[in-house]
C-alpha cells in the first residue's frame, strides 16, 4: 500500500491552495480598488474641469489675437467669395 493512498496527491493540494489564494487575492484587489476609487471621482472631475477651463482660456486668447483674427477673417471672406 502506498503511503498517500486514499488522500489527494500533494500537487492537487498545492493547486487547490494556490487556486484559493488566487481567488482571495482577486477578492482583496477588487475590494481595495473599489474603496480606493470611491472618493477619487470628485477629485478627478475637479482636475478635469480645471484643465478644460485652462485649455478654453488658452484657445480664447489664441483665437482673439490680432493675427489669428485676421487670418480667420481672410479665410471666411475667401470662402464666401467662392460660394457666392
Amino acid at each position: 500500500m502506498r503511503p498517500n493512498s486514499g488522500t489527494r496527491p500533494v500537487r492537487s493540494l498545492i493547486g487547490a491552495l494556490s487556486a484559493r489564494a488566487r481567488h482571495r487575492a482577486v477578492q482583496w484587489t477588487v475590494i481595495a480598488r473599489t474603496r480606493a476609487e470611491a472618493g477619487m471621482s470628485t477629485a478627478e472631475y475637479a482636475v478635469g474641469t480645471i484643465a478644460a477651463c485652462a485649455f478654453a482660456g488658452l484657445l480664447y486668447k489664441i483665437v482673439t489675437s490680432g493675427e489669428v483674427r485676421e487670418m480667420l477673417t481672410t479665410l471666411i471672406q475667401k470662402a464666401l467669395k467662392l460660394a457666392g
